[in-house]
């Protein structure tokens, strides 16, 4: 009688759940790979699709079709809400019901969500950046904002609308305040009538005292002083204690509030773990961090499991980057680690993070980069963070349609991405006004 196969679940569809999946391609295993969404995100260009560069099928991809020829990958959709360490069973949740799976192994890559620092709140009227549905709920209330200010009869309504927020200076924030701008400045002037795009007031928001606090002071004033140029406001040593439907209230270090008007806000600020990880924390008793992510074995396991292995944003190792790169190397390594113990071959080493480097765009033909000690702010950085996204883009039909997207964006002037329905302008959207026309009214209609 045939020994039944090593059983891997992989939970998430990530860069280390799909980096594990593709590390098990010639392994003696079966895999299980269970995700709350049917495709792979390529996450660091989400502020692209959420303003209008790119479409959301070229950075994600479905998980099914990148791993189609990988006969020992098992794809399942389904949002695991519990591992029970003991049982070796996890049990996920999707529209039929609720399923358990068990596993020999299990490398867990859930990811990380946004945090609003306990002030969930605010998430209806300043949506973070994490998932599609993000990207699309902020495109949606950007070009609502310009929609509903070519609407607008009276100056307060109108400045109101045409000032966006990003609450964040980190890498997201600056790149969605920098193309904020440019679709502001360079896109949308001469589309309406009544308005003039380019008077668009965008302010950034972050406690720190300056944008890219992960990079050196040199790369972060670049940075900075690019932003400026094409009119961004930087509001920095400032905190947001409240968002509602119309504006954000501003605290500064002396404890004097403001209130800024402002229709559209974005979230680019804190990260949170999945609360799977604050599970397997307390049924481990391994120790988290302040984000809530597990502090794992130097072979990215869990304290007294070593069948269990945490990987990406979900662990905090080493005083490691929270960065794509270490989701990618810690799911390869995991499975290979794994591989290794079902062959009866040595444990493997250590984990060990290779540093490729920090990147960010701060707005066309202008970035930042740090690769090892060498660093470098401009046109030559932005090419390097276009040669690196499309390598790591799955796929060679979405790196060539990206690449032309990237050509009518940045060298023209348009954007093929700028369609928003009516209800994610008024719908969905906290722009909203009461006394709004009914939904039905709307498609295809002329009401006045």
């Amino acid at each position: 009688m045939d020994t039944p196969l090593h059983h891997v679940v992989i939970v998430g569809s990530g860069f280390g759940g799909l980096f594990a999946a593709q590390a098990f391609a010639h392994a003696p295993v079966r895999v299980t790979l269970l995700s709350g969404t049917n495709h792979h995100l390529f996450q660091p260009l989400l502020y692209q699709v959420a303003t209008g560069v790119l479409s959301s099928g070229e950075i994600a991809p479905p998980t099914r079709d990148v791993l189609k020829r990988q006969r020992n990958v098992r794809v399942l959709l389904g949002l695991v809400t519990h591992i029970d360490l003991d049982a070796r069973e996890v049990t996920s949740t999707s529209p039929l019901g609720e399923r358990r799976t068990s596993y020999d192994s299990i490398i867990v890559a859930a990811g990380a969500g946004q945090s609003y620092f306990g002030n969930d709140q605010f998430a209806q009227f300043a949506p973070g950046l994490k998932g599609l549905d993000d990207a699309l709920e902020v495109r949606g209330r950007i070009l609502g904002a310009f929609e509903l200010a070519e609407l607008s009869t009276d100056d307060e309504t109108l400045d109101r609308l045409l000032t966006f927020v990003v609450v964040g200076a980190g890498a997201t924030g600056v790149e969605m305040a920098g193309q904020i701008a440019e679709l502001s400045r360079r896109t949308l002037p001469g589309t309406f009538r009544h308005i003039d795009p380019s008077r668009t007031r965008i302010v950034v928001i972050d406690p720190v005292p300056q944008v890219l606090p992960g990079y050196s002071d040199k790369l972060s004033r670049a940075a900075a002083d690019r932003l400026e140029s094409l009119g961004v406001e930087l509001w920095l040593g400032r905190k947001v204690v409240d968002v509602d439907e119309d504006g954000v209230v501003v605290e500064d270090a002396d404890g004097t509030r403001t209130r800024l008007e402002a229709a559209c806000k974005v979230w680019a600020a804190g990260v949170g773990a999945s609360p799977l990880a604050a599970q397997l924390a307390e049924d481990s008793g391994a120790p988290t961090d302040r984000a809530g992510r597990i502090e794992v074995e130097d072979d990215c396991t869990l304290p007294g499991h070593p069948e269990v292995f945490v990987v990406g944003d979900l662990m905090t190792i080493k005083g490691y980057p929270w960065v794509a790169q270490l989701a990618m190397q810690s799911g390869t390594y995991a499975a290979r680690a794994i591989t290794r113990r079902v062959r009866g071959e040595e444990p493997a080493p250590p984990f060990h993070y290779r540093d490729k480097g920090m990147m960010a765009t701060v707005a066309r033909f202008h970035a930042v980069a740090r690769i090892g000690r060498f660093e470098t702010a401009g046109l030559f950085a932005w090419g390097l963070w276009l040669g690196v996204h499309l390598l790591y883009l799955i796929g060679f039909k979405n790196r060539v349609s990206t690449l032309m997207h990237w050509v009518v964006s940045f060298v023209g002037r348009s954007r093929s991405e700028q369609a928003a329905t009516w209800q994610q302008v008024v719908g969905r959207n906290a722009l909203r006004r009461e006394g709004s026309p009914p939904l039905a009214a709307q498609p295809g209609t002329d009401p006045g």
